[in-house]
């Protein structure tokens, strides 16, 4: 898939979420990447790329205090290489880039893995 189309993809995915949720996301910018470079890959405990669709970078806001200012903003990668290899339709692409945008939010809300999968969200 062209660069663009997965972008817009995520783009879309965005739009989808409730307002509430994205009037609360607050300094994360959501970008789209190739690949999880090496440290992103320590850091996610993960030891191949195409295990990783998608990673949190930052303070979630469960945790941010009064001192939290003039900082950048906070990242979420969605990898695309890792999806498409995951998905053999065009649909299953677009289902798999909500899912996985969905859930590094939830991260950004402070939400844990482990909560996620108690509420079956995995």
């Amino acid at each position: 898939m062209e660069r663009a189309a997965f972008e817009q993809l995520v783009a879309e995915a965005l739009d989808a979420l409730p307002s509430p949720f994205r009037e609360k996301l607050d300094n994360v910018e959501v970008v789209v990447e190739d690949w999880p470079d090496r440290e992103t890959l320590r850091s996610a405990g993960v030891r191949h790329p195409a295990q990783l669709l998608g990673f949190y970078h930052g303070i979630p806001q469960t945790r941010r205090t009064h001192n939290y200012s003039l900082v950048l903003p906070d990242k979420i990668s969605i990898y695309q290489r890792p999806i498409e290899l995951r998905c053999r339709t065009p649909e299953e692409v677009r289902a798999t880039v909500n899912h996985v945008l969905r859930h590094e939010i939830a991260h950004h809300f402070g939400i844990s893995d482990a909560r996620l999968r108690e509420i079956g969200a995995y």
